[in-house]
């Protein structure tokens, strides 16, 4: 998008987080919120494939570059608002408490929800990304040239 305006900005940003969290933490989370809310399963949890697309340096042609393992649930609260979870991974209980987490944050409890699970996952990101940072950078190499003294 050319920097138009998208509606559902936020909701692909929680989407995201919950997709890529660990599954061992969002499981923790969620029983820290003491929530358990009614509700149906519209789609019960569901291990798949998709493929995954890249490209060279970020810029050349996309191409497949393999398939990864994701699991995917839908949820319809009590009110009728529907939740989606596509995770990474195996994981069932996952992909339906992404689920429900997501047609929550539509609710009046988004803020609790947000606090309590939503900005521990992203902390943890950060977290990640920064140790990943590091790594990378603990293996770089400086070049420069040494000018050579002609007698």
């Amino acid at each position: 998008m050319d920097g138009a305006f998208d509606p559902n900005a936020d909701r692909k940003a929680w989407l995201s987080v919950l997709a890529r969290a660990d599954s061992a933490m969002v499981q923790a989370l969620w029983d820290g919120t003491g929530l358990a809310p009614t509700h149906d399963i519209l789609r019960a949890p569901e291990i798949g494939a998709v493929m995954v697309r890249g490209r060279a340096g970020a810029v050349g042609a996309p191409f497949n570059l393999g398939e990864m393992t994701f699991t995917r649930a839908s949820v319809r609260l009590e009110s009728g608002l529907v939740g989606h979870g596509f995770v990474q991974g195996r994981c069932k209980d996952h992909a339906r408490i992404a689920a429900l987490v997501d047609a929550l944050m539509q609710t009046d409890q988004a803020a609790q929800i947000e606090a309590a699970v939503i900005a521990h996952l992203r902390k943890a990101a950060t977290a990640r990304a920064g140790a990943r940072a590091a790594r990378a950078a603990a293996t770089k190499v400086d070049f420069f040239t040494v000018a050579r003294g002609e007698d």
